[in-house]
């Protein structure tokens, strides 16, 4: 559904169908269908700030046409598998990734690594050069384009715990201009992944219209051309691009030619700037690093262009990116977490609670600064603030409704509670606490009032009366008052105290005074 509104976006930009598809990773079919089951439902054209939610695109898709059902794999020996691998040797697999795959998802297949190799072999001669094997330079538009990319530099000093740490440096790179923009991190996580963004388009004063990452984890979840052609791009980084209003288009796997624009720039500041810098203090390189990417990178004749990228990039290249957002970005983040037994998700170090009918299931959890967005099949299910006292944020509302109140513990919320029935069932459960000194009575306390409260108010305090009149602090006493309808009858009339007579026989008291 979200590949959906992204296809509602490229339409209402008037994006060709087949960049459109191409841009989803769907074939032209696939994204016909879609369209016409959107448009039907009347979701296709709009504004281009008021998307149609997931539920409206769910049903459209599911009005128009069902989920199909899975194809089944085939599983038997290595004759069988020539159009797959033939297939798959098309996709650009080496023999090791076909043989690793048919192992890993045909449990029965037999054959070796070297019989693959020979048949990957036979393939390629038997059928020559292919068209998309031919290198085909790519010109660039100013402001079209920007590839982006890590590379692992080595370990650096971090002055905050004087200790050395794997770093990174981070490379953008303008597809026109071959400007870049580089920066120094200790970490590839999806929190630092889109704050370079963000300081790479401001450094930039604008937007490249698509961006071209990597297939790391932080952008790109599943690989954008595998086994079922989908990519699934991160949700994070997808509400990321809406907001700056550019389009991603990853890279394929195991072709890091369709990005050799970064792919060189990493490599040429790792040459050029990193050799013999390693163990020194992150800050003292990142200061280096900025003089060296104006005075150096930016004025270096491009081997390619034959011109300064920095120049390029001021007086052709920077009127050409889409302008930054009016108000600044407030960073969204979206995990996926597990739903526990005790109908809470962990995140963070604290937990959050979830229908419990969702137990065993996984869920995705949209997080800002403040608050935390719950969605299962793309519905909404709990909303709850990011920061809150104690470790949990739990909702009534989300627990079976005879067991939500047995998660308090306190006496005093039980007392509370049996007060609201009345003075005689407040008294009576206050009895039944201190009815005993070792034990605890609270598993007691919480099935009798949850029990009287199943009961008409009067018969509630009745049978509390009465319970109370003869000394009966369990829970089963109580049940059976009720269940016989003991309530409903008189408390017995106290007995009288008769005066206590002195023996016939008996000495006086002041006899045994001495």
């Amino acid at each position: 559904m979200h590949r959906l509104q992204d296809l509602v976006r490229f339409h209402r930009l008037r994006t060709g169908t087949r960049e459109t598809a191409r841009l989803l990773g769907m074939g032209p079919n696939t994204e016909r269908m879609y369209r016409e089951a959107i448009a039907e439902a009347g979701l296709l054209e709009g504004p281009l700030d008021a998307l149609p939610s997931l539920d409206e695109l769910r049903a459209a898709v599911l009005a128009k046409r069902p989920v199909p059902a899975l194809p089944k794999h085939q599983t038997t020996s290595l004759e069988p598998y020539v159009a797959l691998i033939t297939t798959l040797t098309e996709k650009g697999l080496g023999p090791r990734a076909i043989f690793d795959r048919l192992r890993l998802e045909h449990a029965s297949f037999g054959g070796s690594h070297s019989a693959v190799k020979r048949l990957c072999r036979a393939l390629r001669r038997a059928r020559g050069v292919q068209p998309s094997e031919v290198a085909i330079p790519v010109e660039t538009a100013p402001g079209e384009a920007a590839q982006v990319d890590f590379g692992y530099v080595g370990k650096l000093l971090d002055p905050t715990t004087m200790a050395l740490r794997k770093a990174w440096c981070f490379v953008m790179v303008l597809g026109f201009s071959r400007h870049m923009v580089v920066r120094l991190v200790f970490d590839q996580r999806i929190e630092t992944w889109l704050a370079l963004h963000v300081e790479a388009f401001a450094e930039l004063g604008g937007v490249p219209r698509t961006v071209v990452p990597d297939n790391l984890k932080a952008a790109v979840i599943r690989a954008a051309f595998c086994i079922d052609d989908q990519s699934e791009l991160n949700r994070s980084y997808r509400e990321f691009a809406r907001y700056y209003n550019f389009k991603i288009d990853p890279t394929p796997p195991y072709d890091p030619g369709k990005k050799g624009k970064v792919e060189a720039g990493v490599k040429y500041v790792k040459g050029n700037f990193f050799v013999g810098r390693q163990e020194a203090d992150v800050e003292d390189v990142r200061r280096d690093l900025r003089r060296w990417v104006s005075e150096i990178a930016g004025t270096r004749k491009h081997g390619t262009t034959h011109q300064q990228p920095l120049e390029q990039f001021a007086t052709i290249e920077r009127a050409a990116l889409l302008p930054l957002p009016m108000t600044a970005w407030q960073p969204a983040l979206w995990r996926r977490a597990r739903v526990h037994a005790d109908a809470h998700i962990a995140l963070d170090r604290r937990l959050y609670s979830v229908p419990w009918k969702l137990i065993g299931q996984r869920v995705w959890v949209r997080t800002t600064a403040s608050t935390l967005v719950i969605y299962a099949n793309d519905e909404r299910v709990a909303t709850h603030d990011r920061r809150g006292p104690g470790p949990r944020s739990t909702l009534d509302s989300h627990l079976p409704t005879q067991r939500a109140d047995l998660r308090h513990r306190s006496r005093t919320f039980w007392e509370q509670r049996a007060d609201a029935m009345g003075e005689d069932v407040g008294r009576y459960i206050r009895a039944v606490f201190d009815s005993d000194d070792a034990l605890s009575q609270l598993r007691a306390v919480q099935a009798i009032v949850t029990h009287l409260e199943t009961f008409p108010i009067e018969r509630a305090r009745a049978a509390c009366r009465r319970a109370e009149h003869f000394a009966s602090y369990g829970y089963g006493a109580l049940k059976n008052i009720l269940r016989r309808a003991l309530d409903l009858e008189p408390l017995p009339a106290p007995m009288s105290a008769s005066p206590i007579t002195a023996p016939r026989f008996a000495r006086p008291a002041s006899h045994w005074r001495h």
